[in-house]
């Protein structure tokens, strides 16, 4: 790998271990999606919601001298519950998942943003190995499963998106109110850096293309 090829990777890789890191605080934080119900009265207390891939918490807020009608900010203070989704912990429950269709989406979510971390770690390793002698040739997967961990992050961002948007528009939720918080951005943003960095090291790994009309890709110096 020449010095200037060398540097690239470098760079990219980077980019990189930022999306890495922002791909672990989506995966492990509990802040995808804020709910909230509608309050009817005037010093009340209302019971918020927010949730990750895992886990569901809550928080009873006690809401005075507001004139909105919605539950929150979450930022206020208030009493907190959290436990984990009951089909992955039988022993906890979690009232707002309890319809089917919300484990369903919940499940793929998770086990998707499973094979995002797995497909990291190969890459990872890959791409570490790619700065041995004579072993440009791991670039290309290393930057296949870097692509493969954007797409894999996004798929699970979409069906979080479609959970929430179901549990919304359900005629049995008392949940009327919703916005997407900082591990859902931390999760959009980890696609976009491990997307685009894995196709931009895909076309640094690619052989160099002709200089001249009547060079070939095969009649060029390989570049070690």
């Amino acid at each position: 790998m020449t010095e200037v090829k060398a540097l690239k990777v470098r760079l990219i890789l980077c980019f990189i271990l930022v999306g890495v890191c922002l791909l672990m605080a989506a995966v492990v934080t509990d802040y995808w999606a804020v709910l909230s119900p509608k309050v009817e009265h005037y010093n009340a207390t209302c019971e918020v919601a927010h949730f990750g891939l895992w886990r569901l918490c809550t928080k009873r807020i006690y809401m005075s001298n507001t004139n909105d009608k919605s539950c929150g900010p979450i930022n206020l203070p208030g009493e907190k519950t959290c436990s984990y989704f009951r089909h992955f912990n039988p022993g906890e429950s979690s009232e707002i998942f309890e319809v089917t269709t919300q484990k369903e989406y919940s499940i793929s979510a998770a086990a998707i943003s499973i094979f995002s971390i797995g497909f990291t770690i190969m890459g990872t390793i890959f791409i570490l190995l790619s700065f041995r002698k004579k072993r440009d040739y791991l670039l290309k997967p290393a930057a296949l499963f870097y692509a493969f961990s954007g797409l894999c992050i996004i798929v699970s961002v979409e069906v979080m998106r479609q959970s929430v948007k179901r549990m919304i528009d359900s005629e049995e939720t008392v949940w009327i109110e919703y916005y997407y918080s900082w591990s859902f951005a931390c999760a959009c943003t980890s696609f976009v850096l491990l997307f685009i960095c894995g196709i931009a090291l895909l076309l640094i790994s690619l052989p160099r293309m002709p200089q001249n009309p009547w060079e070939s890709c095969m009649d060029a110096e390989p570049e070690h």
